[in-house]
């Protein structure tokens, strides 16, 4: 695996190591309030970012250009806003980064439909 396929998949393992440890530390303090948080980082960091970098690792012409650039910076801003704007959230702190977090998290899908479609009509 190379490029950006490599690099969404270091983004998902990076997400799925700090999930874990934040599951470990519910389970020991018996506190599951970040349960969303955890849940989240799970889902979008790990499972999202390692199914972009399968596709990416599939179908090698999708990540070459620009937009592939574009998509990792976008897919990883909206990682690492949702998250912690949902534990903002779930504190009653405010919900604005959860917000801002889920519309960057929209558009890094966006992107990603862009690239699919793009790259199956090229292959046709």
């Amino acid at each position: 695996m190379k490029g950006i396929s490599f690099y969404f998949m270091v983004l998902a393992v990076i997400s799925v190591t700090c999930g874990m440890a934040l599951g470990i530390h519910m389970a020991i303090s018996h506190d599951h309030t970040l349960a969303p948080v955890h849940a989240h980082l799970n889902l979008i960091g790990w499972v999202t970012m390692a199914l972009f970098a399968i596709y990416y690792h599939i179908v090698p012409q999708a990540g070459q250009g620009l937009l592939a650039k574009i998509h990792l910076a976008v897919a990883t801003a909206g990682v690492v806003t949702i998250v912690p704007g949902i534990a903002l959230a779930i504190t009653k702190q405010t919900e604005g980064l959860a917000a801002i977090g889920s519309i960057i998290t929209l558009v890094s899908m966006v992107i990603f439909l862009i690239t699919v479609v793009k790259t199956g009509k090229a292959r046709d």
